[in-house]
């Protein structure tokens, strides 16, 4: 029988599991940072960086609204772990003004580095309002520079036999990737001899992973014969994300992109973090994410 106080029971237990919930969802899972273990199959990868490792940090949104303190020990707790390579796939900073980049400064004195070298690139929040402050992002770039990490912006750059090849942010008004995926993005598997005569690998052999902060720039038709991995961010997993659904919200064009492993047609693969940080302080069964990758050569 329907009382009136089992009406009052059962709304006090649904007001109270709502502010649990509430409360889980802005104070813990924004903070509840999981480091993740993919293994990262690279085609044509020198012996020597077989079992090395890869750290992939993304979206950390330096800015109003992400604690300082959070971001800090998340570097703090990745270089812990001695990756071998560090990169960094855009959205350093949620920027509102100038306070921003003194900001990012104190941050970036934590960064974790690689042993054998850091890279980044830059995401659509490093472009200030309306992703059209080039000066903000010629800022960010600098101030990363001088913690020691190369900003690649359309370029490749090779760190102990790996190259990375840096893709500009896509809603950006410098992205412009086809010249530099038609100059590196071969397959990494060609043993063709160099101008020299002789069989030391050439640029075309190197193995290459792609960074690129959007995941909707693998649907473009800018790749050419580029064969391999693309490290990307930008969509926080969706942030919220109810059971057994698919998050509501997601900034992408492509709905399928949420994060974890894709496959790609041009057998290319893309893995998409689902970062440290947040626009809004929210989170709900899409935790805070740094994969640390292990290479290994594909078979």
């Amino acid at each position: 029988m329907l009382t009136r106080r089992r009406v009052l029971k059962a709304l006090f237990a649904a007001g109270t599991a709502t502010a649990l919930t509430g409360l889980y969802t802005w104070r813990w899972e924004p903070h509840w940072l999981e480091f993740t273990y993919p293994v990262l199959p690279v085609r044509g990868l020198p012996p020597a960086l077989e079992g090395r490792t890869l750290a992939q940090i993304t979206d950390t949104h330096i800015g109003p609204e992400v604690d300082d303190g959070y971001v800090i020990d998340s570097f703090r707790r990745t270089q812990e772990q001695s990756p071998d390579f560090v990169v960094v796939t855009g959205d350093w900073i949620s920027y509102r003004d100038e306070r921003q980049f003194e900001q990012l400064r104190r941050n970036l004195a934590h960064i974790p580095h690689g042993r054998l070298g850091t890279v980044g690139i830059l995401g659509n929040h490093d472009y200030g309002r309306a992703w059209r402050m080039l000066d903000v992002a010629d800022e960010v770039s600098r101030l990363a520079g001088e913690a020691g990490i190369a900003i690649l912006r359309n370029e490749a750059h090779t760190l102990g036999g790996l190259r990375f090849i840096g893709l500009d942010d896509f809603w950006g008004p410098r992205f412009d990737p086809a010249p530099v995926l038609a100059q590196h993005g071969g397959s990494g598997v060609s043993a063709s001899p160099n101008k020299a005569g002789s069989n030391a690998p050439s640029y075309e052999d190197v193995s290459s992973i792609v960074l690129c902060h959007n995941p909707d720039v693998a649907d473009l038709p800018v790749w050419g014969n580029y064969q391999g991995w693309i490290l990307a961010g930008h969509t926080h997993g969706g942030q919220c994300k109810p059971p057994f659904l698919p998050p509501p919200e997601l900034p992408v064009k492509n709905r399928r992109y949420t994060s974890g492993k894709f496959a790609l047609s041009g057998n290319r693969r893309m893995y998409i973090s689902r970062g440290v940080g947040h626009l809004l302080r929210v989170r709900f069964n899409v935790r805070p994410e740094i994969p640390i990758f292990r290479l290994q050569t594909e078979t």
